[in-house]
């Protein structure tokens, strides 16, 4: 029979080996012992369906090559249709991406504002969001 600290000793190595699996079966990079990213950042790099960002009857983003990230398309830069956006001055924080900037889209004489958002330096944990917007407030992403 196992004594407690032989007993908390192999669980322990259960549950290393158990981490360890779901990591490298995730496709995980690990920050100070922990998962980078959550499960819900994904990379959908040469997706052969073009996904798009439409606003007002316009599509306003086209990229094969979007990263999704707690449930939201991020589009490469330069997949952005530039003439239907403008910077906007709203900045807010997310504690594991960092400081977000925002769009504001004009679309057939239609605004909405801060209806994109990016960050330009973010934090470790999402580099591979650098250089990419997402939407929403009625952008539609298929």
């Amino acid at each position: 029979m196992l004594n407690s600290k032989a007993f908390f000793l192999a669980f322990k190595i259960f549950d290393i080996l158990t981490f360890n699996k779901i990591v490298k079966e995730n496709n995980m990079q690990l920050q100070g012992g922990r998962p980078m990213v959550s499960k819900y950042n994904q990379t959908n790099k040469g997706d052969p369906e073009m996904k798009k960002a439409i606003w007002n009857g316009e599509v306003i983003a086209e990229s094969n090559d979007t990263i999704v990230v707690e449930g939201n398309h991020y589009f490469p830069e330069q997949s952005l249709n530039k003439k239907y956006f403008s910077p906007s001055q709203t900045h807010t924080t997310c504690g594991w991406k960092g400081v977000a900037s925002y769009y504001n889209l004009k679309v057939n004489g239609a605004e909405n504002k801060d209806a994109a958002w990016f960050y330009p330096d973010p934090k470790d944990a999402a580099k591979n969001i650098k250089g990419h917007v997402a939407f929403w407030k009625g952008v539609v992403t298929n």
